[in-house]
């Protein structure tokens, strides 16, 4: 993700100074313009990888920014705006916009959706199979089978079991499965996690009676082992 080039279109200067600072200390190249009527030229000139684009602006609003940029490119869009009617929201997105953040907001936390936008809409080359003694994923089809037989997961169940199974033995704390599950840090929603693991464990008991295979580290995490492992020394 890092060196991707992020546009900001925001006209109020402290932010978009901010907004760029942040935005290089967390590796990303950052480009400011702060007009709207400037933007979708700057958007065909320079193909960032992602706009930050502010709701109210000078020469053009941003809602007619996203239109504009909609009909000549797919580029990841995430508003911004001080307006917090569920109507705003609703047509934000409709216009092509791929997350919405209301002001004030958090840096860390914008910085962590642009980070989830982009793995969305750039995703990581074709899977593969994992596999872990009877338990077997398939990263394209997103299917995932115990002794052969299907599990049915929920999409938030498919990634934790991907994640898990990707590194046997390792140790995953709550905050790190959120991440990669959800897509960005969520403060207050890591026990989420517990609930998504509970009822894996529950899906893979089904065919797996007696053994359970997501290990809990207390203090830490989770672990996904294979009982076969601990022969090999692996605790």
């Amino acid at each position: 993700m890092t060196n991707k080039h992020i546009l900001i279109v925001e006209d109020e200067q402290k932010i978009a100074a901010i907004l760029k600072e942040y935005l290089e200390k967390s590796g990303y190249r950052a480009t400011i313009t702060g007009r709207g009527d400037q933007a979708v030229a700057q958007v065909r000139k320079s193909s960032p990888d992602l706009i930050l684009l502010d709701l109210m602006l000078p020469g053009m609003d941003g809602m007619a920014v996203c239109r504009e940029v909609r009909k000549f490119s797919d580029i990841p869009i995430i508003m911004i705006t001080a307006k917090v009617e569920e109507i705003d929201r609703l047509l934000g997105l409709e216009i092509g916009a791929d997350d919405y953040v209301c002001k004030p907001f958090s840096p860390r936390e914008l910085v962590a959706r642009i980070k989830a936008v982009l793995r969305r809409t750039n995703p990581e080359p074709a899977g593969k199979n994992l596999a872990i003694g009877p338990i077997a994923i398939d990263e394209v089809s997103h299917q995932a089978k115990v002794n052969g037989q299907e599990l049915d997961l929920t999409p938030n169940e498919f990634r934790l079991l991907q994640v898990l199974i990707s590194q046997p033995g390792r140790v995953f704390s709550r905050d790190e499965l959120l991440s990669r599950v959800q897509g960005y840090d969520c403060d207050g929603y890591d026990r989420t996690i517990d609930s998504h693991i509970k009822n894996l464990r529950k899906k893979i008991a089904a065919f797996m009676p007696g053994q359970e295979i997501i290990t809990t580290v207390y203090g830490l995490g989770y672990k996904l082992m294979y009982n076969s492992e601990k022969l090999c020394g692996v605790d």
